[in-house]
């Protein structure tokens, strides 16, 4: 969406910028939990593909790309059509890795893609209503897994009871195979312990899922656990795709990139978001990268199409983590420090929605 703007805002003489997308609205992945909780309408979370291009001079194709003709210099779409380059970015996101489980594939329900997910809550929430669902459990026991699970529980007891259905037949669970937010401090893990069992969720730490199946999780020791729903967000996965590219991938098969954002084994190739991984500079896979990626992202392809050389770019060690909590309420965590509020939640309110306000575009004013 930035190198749109940037592009928009600055056009490349001679050049056409074209975006390839599999869907038309496209998710702000810091605004998601809200949404989840009920928080935040669609419309409010979502950025509008085709009014963003067309305000900024850009060709839209609708369509999902699955390979790349690095020869011929195509992007190869699932509807057997390709899209011709000179230089091409991708930033295409992560999947679940759902085979590390048994079970996970059929019964797992899957966080990524988040416009996905979004659907099956719609499922989730329908099934609640019918009584199919009481107990829900979440996998993963990083930031995703316990925003999720503390959104779902909102969601749900708040349709419970506007329908006057009784909220105490629910249950809420959050397992890690590791301990809760491993990648935090102390303080901030101490917090959702806290938060957690203030909500009831039950939380087990330490202790792998083995396998997942339509009315259970079972744990590597051999406890099982009822679940109507489970919600898995552990263990990202690159798309398949890459494999057959023939560009340099990491261990986890993402894209290797250098510090320009290109990819090591071709010039022509940009990557950024967590499809891609600084090699030099490895990060955790996090909005927050891939936003701040954009930047050097645009200015890079823009000195790429000119023949100039491009400059490396190298991302902040750390960062602040806004964790919600499935209420106007969140804790803060950099590093060593940790704060905490319903102020933090109007402070990230507030810069959701500036950050919103950059890309939206009013389709009716086109």
């Amino acid at each position: 969406m930035h190198v749109l703007k940037a592009f928009g805002d600055q056009p490349l003489a001679g050049s056409r910028v074209t975006l390839i997308s599999r869907d038309l609205m496209t998710p702000y992945s810091g605004m998601m939990p809200g949404v989840v909780c009920g928080f935040y309408r669609y419309d409010e979370a979502h950025i509008d593909l085709a009014a963003l291009a067309t305000a900024n001079g850009a060709r839209l194709v609708h369509g999902d790309a699955v390979g790349l003709d690095r020869e011929g210099k195509r992007v190869i779409l699932a509807s057997g059509l390709s899209v011709r380059y000179d230089v091409v970015s991708i930033d295409v996101g992560i999947g679940p890795d759902l085979g590390s489980i048994a079970g996970a594939a059929e019964h797992g329900i899957a966080v990524k893609p988040i416009a996905s997910f979004l659907v099956k809550l719609e499922r989730l929430r329908a099934d609640a209503r019918a009584g199919l669902v009481r107990h829900v459990v979440a996998v993963g026991g990083g930031a995703a897994g316990v925003e999720l699970v503390l959104a779902v529980r909102t969601r749900l007891i708040a349709d419970a009871v506007a329908e006057r259905r009784d909220v105490r037949r629910f249950t809420f669970t959050l397992v890690t195979a590791e301990e809760l937010l491993a990648s935090h401090n102390a303080r901030v893990r101490a917090a959702f312990r806290r938060i957690l069992a203030a909500r009831g969720v039950a939380l087990h730490e330490g202790r792998p899922v083995a396998a997942i199946t339509a009315d259970h999780v079972r744990m590597g020791d051999g406890m099982l656990i009822p679940a109507d729903a489970t919600l898995v967000t552990t263990n990202a996965a690159a798309p398949a795709w890459f494999e057959r590219t023939g560009l340099a991938l990491d261990r986890g098969g993402f894209l290797a990139v250098g510090p320009t954002l290109q990819v090591i084994s071709d010039a022509d190739v940009f990557a950024a978001g967590d499809c891609a991984e600084l090699i030099e500079t490895p990060r955790e896979k996090s909005g927050v990268f891939a936003v701040r990626a954009g930047p050097p992202l645009a200015g890079n392809l823009r000195r790429r199409a000119r023949g100039q050389a491009p400059v490396p770019w190298w991302p902040q060690s750390r960062h602040l983590s806004l964790i919600t909590t499935g209420e106007r309420y969140v804790v803060a965590s950099r590093g060593r420090f940790k704060a905490e509020g319903a102020w933090l939640w109007t402070a990230k309110d507030w810069l959701d929605r500036r950050w919103m306000r950059a890309y939206r575009v009013d389709a009716s004013a086109l």
